[in-house]
């Protein structure tokens, strides 16, 4: 089954916003949506909404290997983008790069 709702931490609001943060990694809970669906996006911290993204491709990919590229999608450096996914998912190899756009 699909997911229809996507949660972002607050500090990542404004970049969805303005375009500047085009892609999320994900662990494997967290990968099962339709590309070309659109869901609905709110905050982790308080489910507050604010903007629907339409799913443009679900696409795994090992930790190791994370490059520049995906850290400029997600509008930080490749050491910060891997402190924030070790952050959230520590010692997890697997991971999904979902990239969307504002629907």
């Amino acid at each position: 089954m699909y997911r229809t709702e996507m949660t972002f931490f607050e500090r990542f609001e404004a970049d969805i916003l303005s375009g500047k943060k085009t892609i999320t990694i994900r662990d494997e809970a967290e990968k099962n949506f339709e590309v070309g669906s659109v869901v609905e996006v709110s905050t982790f911290e308080d489910g507050r909404h604010f903007c629907r993204l339409q799913i443009n491709a679900v696409e795994p990919i090992l930790f190791s290997e994370l490059t520049d590229y995906h850290a400029e999608q997600e509008n930080m450096t490749l050491p910060q983008l891997k402190a924030v996914i070790d952050e959230i998912y520590p010692g997890i190899q697997q991971l999904y790069v979902i990239s969307y756009q504002l629907a």
